[in-house]
Order: structure tokens, then sequence, then C-alpha cells
């Protein structure tokens, strides 16, 4: 609905109607007492527009022409009646009024009546047709007539907020699309505005013309140039910025990524390094360079990424010179020469082991070995190492063969402790309590002890797969050929602390030590000797193939045979090669 109470949707004006369609009408002023639409037009007591009004004077009367407001058909009248009650004319008690106007547009509001009543005048029932208190449109504070659909207007204020908002959304009429907007920025404009916006209506602004133009962004060129020299000043801040900025990233990447310090040639002298286990590039520089080796971290690790083999370096002890430069401390690095690892063969025996110890670190004969014998238990063995008092040695078989760092200066219990942890952490990785229950054994010391019988004997692989079932076979318990007993010369060997190939037949079966395998059934009280990784997966995965024995007839291969008298012809050879026959 709109303000005057009218539905949306077009007018019905009559076509008949000389002024249809004519947007000049005047909207006339009915005479005093005379609606200006009839019985059409309804009060509105509480219209918020009747106090803007208040000033505006009343139209002259002017009589209506009932020719040129005919009505289009017939409208029900929209008063406040009741339905039912007689319809009557309120211009018929009036002395001089005009001709009664039956009719005109919709205003799309309609009073509810009882259904049957016919619709009754209300003013009717007033002296002369009119009530006085009821004009609405003879006073000052009057509504303004209603006009036609053309040429209605809304009221002052509502004109006036209503041209504020066209002001707000539609362009300057003087904008041309053509030409590039002006920036009204005060940086850019040279206003001296602080909050950079456009002068209003009342303020001064020294450049304004009095024109609307100046205001809104018409072509001035004082502003022009103004805002090139902003534009410029800004370019120029930029530029010397960026430069300042390139100057001190160039002398920063120069100091820190430059060519690094470094000594020049092979050096001189002679200083041990050791590099411990997972030392990877800087690791490895920065121990070279306290140690008076390279001169920079940076150095090296450069040379190190440039020499293809670099990747290549080890842990180990080293024999090194001072002040190298880099390159060269990496070629002497993988070179075996300056290599000073300590390192333990293979099968070898501990009481090997504690000489090499004593002499790598300059101590007196037998040293290390009482600190093996003293120390045993804190040297971390594992919990199923056996203390069977008949070990001659707790630390056999855990004297774990590899090169280890054993740099001068060093303890001999570091050397040992450091083994120690290295044969724990290879002998988890492989199963040795699955292959004890396999073949009917007490745990990993005695799959340990057949490695070592198995290392102390064999040369190949092959060799130690064929012995270590030798050794499952002799000591099942349906055994006759040799009654469980393994008959090993290397255990013979060990209890004497000895390599001798030819052993008497009496001493050898003569003697009671636990370790002689010809005087004991079964398996020594432990291992004999420190196995390699090849002799204990061996021992985990034999052939079975039947071999109940072996011989050597040149000390470079084994000959295996499944019974005693392919044995005794083997070895019979053998002692005539011996000159023994």
């Amino acid at each position: 609905m709109t303000e005057y109470g009218r539905g949306p949707g077009s007018e019905p004006w009559h076509p008949e109607d000389p002024l249809y369609g004519d947007q000049g009408w005047g909207g006339q002023q009915a005479a005093h007492g005379q609606g200006q639409y009839g019985d059409q037009q309804q009060s509105y007591p509480q219209d918020p527009y009747a106090q803007q009004y208040q000033n505006h004077q009343q139209y002259p009367q002017q009589p209506y022409d009932q020719q040129q407001h005919q009505q289009y058909g017939q409208q029900p009248q929209q008063n406040h009646q009741q339905y039912g009650a007689p319809q009557q004319d309120p211009y018929a008690q009036q002395q001089g009024a005009q001709p009664q106007y039956n009719g005109g547009w919709d205003t799309g509001q309609q009073t509810a009546m009882p259904y049957g009543a016919e619709p009754q005048d209300p003013y009717a029932q007033q002296p002369g047709g009119y009530d006085a208190t009821q004009d609405y449109y003879g006073t000052p504070e009057a509504y303004p007539p209603p006009q036609p659909p053309g040429r209605r207007e809304a009221a002052p204020e509502q004109q006036q907020h209503q041209q504020q908002e066209q002001h707000q959304q539609q362009p300057s009429t003087d904008w041309d699309p053509d030409e590039p907007q002006e920036e009204t920025h005060p940086f850019f404009t040279g206003a001296d505005d602080p909050a950079g916006r456009e002068p209003r209506d009342g303020d001064e602004d020294p450049d304004d013309d009095g024109s609307r133009a100046s205001r809104r962004g018409g072509k001035t060129k004082k502003k022009k140039s103004r805002s090139g020299c902003a534009c410029l000043v800004v370019s120029v801040v930029l530029l010397g910025g960026l430069g300042g900025v390139s100057y001190v990233g160039y002398t920063f990447w120069k100091k820190q990524f430059g060519a690094p310090a470094d000594f020049a040639g092979t050096g001189s002298g002679e200083v041990e390094v050791e590099i411990p286990e997972g030392s990877l590039g800087y690791d490895i520089a920065n121990i070279l360079r306290k140690k008076g080796v390279i001169k920079s971290s940076d150095a090296f690790v450069a040379a190190q990424n440039d020499n293809p083999k670099g990747k290549l370096l080890q842990a180990g002890v080293y024999l090194l010179k001072k002040e190298m430069s880099a390159a060269s401390a990496i070629d002497l690095m993988l070179d075996p020469k300056s290599q000073n690892a300590f390192v333990i063969p293979e099968g070898t025996r501990n009481v090997k082991v504690y000489e090499m110890i004593d002499k790598r670190l300059e101590l007196k004969e037998g040293t290390t070995a009482k600190v093996a014998k003293t120390k045993a238990e804190s040297l971390g063995l594992p919990d199923w190492a056996d203390d069977n008092p008949d070990v001659k040695d707790p630390l056999e078989g855990f004297l774990y063969p590899a090169a280890y760092p054993v740099p001068k200066g060093s303890k001999p219990e570091d050397a040992l402790q450091r083994m120690v942890a290295r044969a724990n952490k290879e002998y988890e990785n492989v199963d040795l309590e699955a292959t004890a229950k396999k073949y009917n054994l007490d745990g990993p010391w005695q799959v340990l002890t057949v490695a070592s019988l198995v290392q102390a004997e064999g040369l190949t692989h092959d060799d130690f797969r064929k012995m270590a079932e030798v050794v499952y076979n002799r000591l099942e318990p349906d055994n006759t050929i040799t009654n469980r007993k393994l008959e090993f010369d290397s255990a013979f060997n060990y209890l004497k602390n000895q390599s001798k190939i030819t052993i008497g037949s009496k001493e050898i079966r003569t003697n009671p030590d636990p370790y002689n395998t010809y005087y004991h059934k079964g398996l020594p009280p432990g291992p004999i000797s420190n196995p390699g990784m090849d002799a204990i997966k061996a021992s985990l995965n034999p052939t079975t193939n039947g071999w109940m024995f072996f011989i050597s007839l040149d000390g470079k291969k084994t000959d295996f045979t499944k019974t005693v008298e392919e044995h005794e012809k083997l070895n019979e050879k053998w002692k005539e090669q011996q000159g023994l026959g």
C-alpha cells in the first residue's frame, strides 16, 4: 500500500476522460465543505505527514466539472459506513453545492461493513452535510490534496531526503567517462585535510573556484601537477629503499656465503682423530676443526660435497695432519692408510684382543685382561650370558669382530664396553632363542658356542653350514658313532691357548679339561672365540645332508663325509702327507 492507501498497479482512468493520460492535471481543490473526491475520500486522523502541511494555504475552492470526472464504471463507495444503511448524498443539504461527483479512481481501501447492509454516508448525519471538525483539507493542519499518479509528490522533508540519496547514489551529470578520474587522496592531491575528505558545501577550499567541477574531480592543471610530483617522490623513495635493501642483502650474503676460511697445502705433523658412529658432515667437520686439522667447518663441508666419494666417510680413528686444507683432509680420510681403527678379525680369541688393546693404548701387558676379569659384569653382558664357573672367560664371544675407535689416552674398559654393546646389537637382530629350541640347546649361549666352533674350524660359508650340521648331528642322543662327543681340535687348542694342527692322541684323549671335547660329551662350557655374523647365520641354518665328519688335507679345502669308513680313508691320506704313517 502507498502513502494514500492505494494499492499497487495501474490507475483506472476512464478512457473517455478528456484528461485520460494527461499528466498535467492540476489537482483542483473542492469547494469548502465538500470532499475533493466525493464519497471515496476517507480520513487519515493518524497520518504522520499531517503536521507537515500546517503552513500550507488552502487551495481556492473551485467547482468540479462533472464532465471531466465521469466515473469509469460503478465503484463501490469506500466510507466508514455500515452495510444496510440507506445511502445518502452528503451534499444534498448544502447550499450552492456543486453537482454530485459519483466516481473517481479507486483508492484501494475499503472499510468493512456487515454483509447485506447498505453503505451510508458518514457526512449525511452532520448538519449541512459537513462537520467542521472532520474537515481534513480545509484547515492548516489538513492533508495535501491527493494528486493523480503522474503528479503525486512526496512531502517536502521526504523530497529533500530523496534528493540527498539521489545525490549520493547517482553520478554527477558533468562526469565524463572518457576522462581519467582524478586522485582524491590528500597524499596525491596535496589537500591539507588530514582526514582525506572532500570539502563540503560549507567548507572553504583554497583551490575551489566556486564551480561544481572543482569539488567533483574536475580537470585542473594544478592538482595534476601535484599528483605527478607525489608519484615521482614515491617512486624515488621506493627505488632508493630497494637499492639499500639489495646492498645490505648482498653484503650479508657475501659475509655469510662467501668463500669460507681454509688452510692451504697438505699440513704437517700428526694427529689422531676419532669419528663416532652416526657422525655427518658438520659433525665430522667440527671434530676436525677442534683438533686443528682444518680451519673452518664450512670449508670441509663444501669440499665433502665437491668430492664424489665424500659421503663415504665412516666412523673410526684417523691419523691426520695439522692445518690441512679441507680438500686434502677429505682425500686422506678416504685413504685406508690413514685409518687407524682398532680391528678385531673374525674368530679372534679374547686373549688376543686383550693383547692388542694393551699395545694400542701403550699399557703394561696383562692390564686389559685384568680389567676384563674384574669388571666383566659391569660391561653390559646380556641376561642370558652363562655364569658357569667352568667358563674360562665370560666375555668370550662378546668382543664382536669389527673396527672400533680406540684412541690413545682412552681406557681399556671403554673399548671393551663398546665391543660388548656392538655384540648385543648384532645378536638382537638374529633369533638365537628359536635355534636353541629347535636343536634342544640350553638357550642362546650354546648357539653362540656352536657358532664359535664353526668359526674356528671352517674356511668358507659353505664349510660353516656343513660344520654346523656336523655339530648338531653329533649332539643327537642316538649318535653311536662318536657317542655324542664332538672331538673338535679347536676346543682343545683353546684350552691350551694354542693353534696346533697336530695333537697327540694320548694327550688329547686323556686331558679332563671341560673344554676337551675328546674327553667330554656335548658342547664345551662356552664359546671358544668371537664368531662373525657369517658363522652365526650358518649355525642358524645348517645343511641337512647327514654329514658326520670333516677333514682338510691341504688347509684350503674341507672334505665332508657321512660314514666312519669314508672318514678313515681321508684320515690315512692326511697322515701320509704329514709323515705320520
